[in-house]
């Protein structure tokens, strides 16, 4: 009937191509115009070219650049808001630091100097830090913290689901937001699809104040999902403070030992927890549009009895990129080694290029990730970069006993990141992220020790074996990547 109706008025046929043409003319100049990576620009403009009308919505679903969108210009203007009324603790803090520890930090100085003034994020000094295994070893120390809260709990989660721990936590907010203890609760709407309205309005209804970041109405048309709060944090009266790869969730505590989950958390008590603060205020006037008093009971000077010096780099869609940049500063610092270890390896080109140049400059480079990801496309894609990272001298190990999903680095004797953010152009670009710099030789030996353990779960692969897998594979491979910048 259609064809029909086109052959008797061909005029109209040619109408309608002439106009999606146009269209197309149009959408690609506002690709360029708005996508400011080279690589992401690229792979929309053929998705529009060769998939027609599918890779048009594609674009509009996943790639509208929110950076420019009023939507998240308030953001950014409750942000301003927000550090105005703690900029002075901030530039003191940092400040002292930098004079009493100026030569333990000479080494990575410039990332510090970096993160301070691209995100106003302070180098801490005096804090106590530890390393957390696994989400047994996490829920444990986060009760433990959680009980004997007096002033308020600050929780942010991607993943909160409706099982055993996440109920087993909620009755404990619960308890505390009845004894009088503010407790607020971000969570992101794509991640906790499974969190349910049975445990929102228990949470609700004791006084825990709750609220989504990115309220999603139709998840298959919302953009939004594109920059997804990907951070973990839990903030215990402005002294205490969690975050690292581990979700609200039960198979992290590895309840079936066929399907084991390798993550790290990080605990930290002092001044470290002053930034985190300031990160989980700024998305929480974003989020529910309401500015609290933002008083000293919540950005107090608080002693961490340890001697660590932590820095913080976040990211987001309303920041610069500190995280990518941050890194990549950081690795062209190595002089002896560099250890990563991330569940999604699909790098923007400026860590990839750091990364092949600390090996060849010397530095001892190895990369574990998981023999097999959860998702096909995006192990695919990953797999597309082993074989350069191998003639550069990059050592790669492939974890076979579960899947390894913690987020960790660490450089020479005294520099670790712990946090949320993959190594992939998600974390590093889109998502709102947040890893610990921890300056401390104790933490830096735990996850050397850590990694060297885990390595005897793991196969390293060589370039040799690499090379002769089947020209199909890697042909799907190379494929998967040209999707890299959009996964």
């Amino acid at each position: 009937m259609i064809k029909e109706f086109f052959n008797q008025f061909p005029y109209i046929l040619v109408g309608l191509e002439v106009l999606y043409l146009v269209g197309i003319i149009f959408l690609a100049g506002k690709i360029i115009m708005d996508t400011k990576n080279t690589s992401k620009t690229l792979a929309y403009l053929m998705l529009i070219i060769f998939l027609p009308v599918l890779g048009i919505i594609i674009y509009f679903v996943f790639g509208v650049n929110y950076r420019k969108n009023k939507f998240y210009t308030f953001k950014i203007e409750r942000n301003e808001q927000v550090y105005q009324a703690v900029s002075t603790y901030i530039r003191e803090t940092h400040r002292k630091t930098l004079e009493n520890h100026k030569e333990d930090i000479d080494q990575f100085l410039t990332t510090i100097n970096f993160l301070y003034n691209a995100g106003h994020s302070p180098l801490s000094q005096g804090n106590q830090a530890e390393i957390l295994i696994n989400g047994e070893g996490k829920f444990e120390k986060v009760f433990e913290v959680l009980e004997r809260a007096v002033h308020h709990i600050h929780l942010e989660y991607y993943i909160y689901d409706n099982d055993e721990i996440g109920n087993r936590l909620a009755d404990l907010l619960i308890r505390k937001a009845e004894d009088g203890v503010i407790v607020r609760f971000l969570y992101d709407d794509m991640g906790s699809g499974k969190i349910g309205k049975k445990l929102l309005s228990r949470l609700k209804d004791a006084g825990v104040q709750v609220s989504p970041v990115n309220k999603i109405t139709f998840r298959l048309l919302a953009n939004r999902v594109n920059y997804r709060d990907h951070r973990k944090i839990i903030i215990v009266d402005g002294a205490e403070v969690f975050t690292g790869g581990i979700n609200v969730s039960d198979k992290y505590i590895n309840p079936n030992p066929r399907q084991y989950w390798r993550d790290i958390h990080l605990y930290m008590k002092g001044e470290a927890a002053f930034y985190f603060q300031f990160l989980f205020f700024s998305n929480w006037v974003f989020a529910t549009e309401k500015i609290p008093e933002v008083s000293q009971l919540y950005f107090t000077k608080k002693e961490g009895g340890g001697t660590s010096l932590i820095q913080t780099a976040a990211s987001g869609p309303d920041t610069q990129p500190s995280i990518m940049l941050g890194t990549t500063s950081a690795v062209l610092s190595a002089k002896k080694r560099i250890y990563i270890v991330t569940p999604y390896f699909v790098p923007v080109e400026t860590v990839l290029n750091a990364i092949k140049q600390a090996a060849l400059s010397g530095a001892d480079v190895r990369l574990m990730v998981p023999k097999s990801g959860d998702s096909v496309i995006v192990n695919a894609a990953a797999y597309s970069y082993y074989e350069e990272l191998l003639e550069n001298k990059v050592r790669i190990f492939f974890y076979k006993k579960g899947f390894i999903h913690a987020k960790t680095m660490l450089i020479d004797d005294c520099f670790s990141s712990v946090g949320t953010a993959n190594m992939d152009v998600r974390s590093q670009e889109l998502n709102f992220e947040v890893n610990a710099l921890v300056f401390d030789q104790k933490i830096n030996k735990k996850l050397q020790d850590l990694f060297h353990e885990d390595m005897n779960d793991c196969e390293e692969i060589s370039l040799e074996s690499w090379r002769k897998r089947p020209k199909s594979k890697v042909f799907f491979e190379h494929m998967a990547r040209l999707l890299s910048p959009l996964i």
